[in-house]
């Protein structure tokens, strides 16, 4: 079974049960949510799990684009990687435990309808309780009932030799995505790859979950609670079912490979890359990092992201440059061999691909040209050398641009020796940008839904309008930050603002805020939104209905919410910084004052 049949059965399987199938989201998260990138399906989802009526209903399932870096040291093992497909399915206080586990059970063993594994190679873990919520009763009964109804025993907590089958563990708990936000307890589905030995745990008996020959396939997660910003975990006022089974881990399994990058999501571009670069071909390591991060980089740019020192850009940047190293080649002809590859893997899945090819392109050959000179610099300071300190390669990031992690590996390549203990002072100084960007972590974000975060979610809209009323009509939203404090607001324009114009986008913002104008919510499809002149991102696909807030006659947007329910609940509007963030695109900073 190839990895576009997994994802167009999963999708039918759960549009049979009335799920609505939606779009993935961006890579780039709509408001920041609390992360740079995407991490997982739930992210976007988040409104709607805390209670707001999704457009499409309570049922959903999709294809969500993730990214995560937190482990990148790790990419060219078995199965680590940094860009990745989430298939899930949610519920929005409609089905819950029962329901949920039995399809995700038939899903994976029906041949017909699913993936046709083999059910009595299937272990299953349950949350095992904890002062902040008890031990998953429910799960284990309903686990319990679906084995037997396969013949198959369920002991709990008891060796394999003795029928052992459902586990409790304490990990077995999900959320929030960032500081607060909703969580609970969550079920995951393991399956016996019958490839190695069948390693245990200390406890007698017991497998070992992380030794590799048991992956976890899937998790379902039951939100049952909002952990708030003093730690606590309140009852939320639906119980929600967010699920999570990643396209190229349950590929793996299907196809009965034995890493990630021996399916069909990687053959052809390993092939490919092994072809271009052969001093590379039998460093596996070094081949896989290639295309993990080539891949990664492709999606991220075909969201918007570009390669700068900042935030996503900046991890945009790392992942090209470590991909460029180790590809180690002088031209940039590879670039459209690469892609290609690459379209004829996703391009049916995600037609944005074909369609930003051009942009991809350029981002990448450029930022390929200007590392490939800098590495030649970095390389003839190293080649001088013998021992390198942790200074001397801090100097070559200073002069070179030459990031440190990148030292330590083409050094540690030609025979250098490096003072360890000195590089790491510094290497752990200059991952504090890397770790950041990294987890994305903010002091707060939309998610928490605190009252001033709303505010100035609502302002972001007045903002976005006064701008295109002042500037023109070109100005489009290229990403935003919001927190309690203020708002950071990210937008096309070639040029810096004049004082005069500054000046006037805070009087339009602030003469709305004075209007007492109504906020208000409507549901429509993506077409009579766009007719209705919403501002949104038409050239993304959106579902069948979306949402549009008005404010008054002002500002009409597609948005997920939430909002104030009048102007009048915002203070004065101040912007405190207008700064350039890369070509074409400049950022604004502002505050609200209290409320007279």
């Amino acid at each position: 079974m190839k990895s576009h049949d997994i994802r167009s059965r999963f999708l039918q399987y759960f549009a049979d049960r009335g799920h609505s199938i939606i779009p993935s989201a961006s890579l780039v998260p709509a408001n920041d949510p609390t992360v740079l990138f995407t991490t997982a399906g739930m992210h976007p989802l988040v409104p709607y799990l805390l209670g707001e009526p999704h457009p499409l209903g309570k049922r959903l399932a999709n294809v969500q684009k993730c990214v995560r870096t937190d482990d990148i040291e790790e990419v060219g093992d078995n199965r680590h990687n940094t860009f990745f497909e989430m298939l899930g399915n949610w519920s929005l206080g409609d089905y819950f435990k029962k329901e949920s586990l039995a399809w995700s059970f038939e899903f994976l063993t029906d041949k017909e309808k699913g993936l046709g594994l083999d059910p009595e190679r299937l272990y299953v873990t349950v949350y095992a309780g904890s002062s902040d919520a008890p031990r998953d009763e429910e799960s284990i009964a309903i686990w319990q009932d679906i084995f037997k109804r396969h013949g198959l025993s369920a002991e709990i907590d008891k060796p394999l030799s003795e029928g052992g089958r459902i586990f409790t563990l304490l990990d077995n708990w999900w959320g929030p995505a960032g500081q607060t936000g909703p969580c609970g307890p969550d079920s995951e589905m393991h399956y016996d790859t019958g490839r190695g030995e069948l390693s245990l745990t200390t406890a007698e008996g017991l497998p070992d979950f992380e030794s590799g020959r048991i992956v976890e396939i899937w998790n379902n997660v039951f939100m049952q609670f909002r952990k708030t910003e003093a730690g606590l975990f309140e009852p939320l006022a639906q119980n929600n079912v967010d699920t999570g089974m990643g396209l190229e881990r349950i590929t793996m399994v299907v196809q009965g490979v034995e890493t990630i990058f021996d399916t069909d999501l990687f053959a052809d571009l390993l092939t490919t890359i092994k072809t271009l670069s052969p001093q590379i071909a039998e460093d596996e390591r070094a081949v896989r990092i290639v295309a993990d991060h080539l891949r990664a980089a492709v999606f991220m740019i075909s969201d918007g992201v570009i390669p700068s020192n900042k935030e996503r850009g900046y991890i945009l940047r790392r992942l090209l440059r470590r991909a460029i190293l180790h590809l180690s080649l002088d031209s940039t002809e590879w670039v459209n061999t690469i892609l290609e590859v690459l379209l004829k893997t996703y391009e049916s899945a995600y037609p944005v691909l074909r369609e930003e090819r051009a942009q991809i392109v350029q981002a990448i050959t450029d930022e390929a040209t200007k590392f490939q000179r800098t590495l030649a610099k970095g390389k003839a300071e190293i080649a001088k050398r013998t021992n390198l300190t942790g200074k001397d390669a801090f100097d070559l990031y200073q002069s070179y641009g030459f990031p440190l992690e990148l030292t330590k590996e083409y050094a540690q390549s030609q025979g250098v020796v490096i003072d360890k203990k000195e590089f790491q002072t510094e290497f752990e100084r200059h991952q504090n940008l890397s770790r950041t960007a990294s987890s994305g972590q903010f002091k707060s974000g939309l998610a928490d839904h605190s009252e001033q975060t709303v505010q100035y979610h609502t302002a972001t809209h007045l903002l976005h309008q006064a701008l295109r009323d002042v500037l023109g009509g070109h100005v489009q939203q290229k990403g935003s930050n919001i927190t309690p404090e203020r708002l950071r607001f990210d937008f096309s324009h070639p040029e810096k603002l004049t004082a005069e114009q500054i000046a006037e986008v805070e009087a339009r913002v602030n003469a709305q805020i004075k209007a007492a104008l109504p906020v208000t919510v409507t549901t429509m499809n993506p077409e009579e939104a766009k007719r209705s002149g919403a501002i949104g991102l038409f050239n993304e696909k959106y579902g069948d209905a979306v949402t549009v807030y008005s404010i008054g006659g002002y500002s009409k947007e597609i948005c997920t919410g939430p909002h104030v329910s009048n102007t009048s609940e915002l203070g004065e509007f101040k912007i405190s910084k207008e700064e350039a963030v890369s070509a074409g695109v400049r950022r604004i900073k502002a505050v609200l004052g209290p409320v007279s």
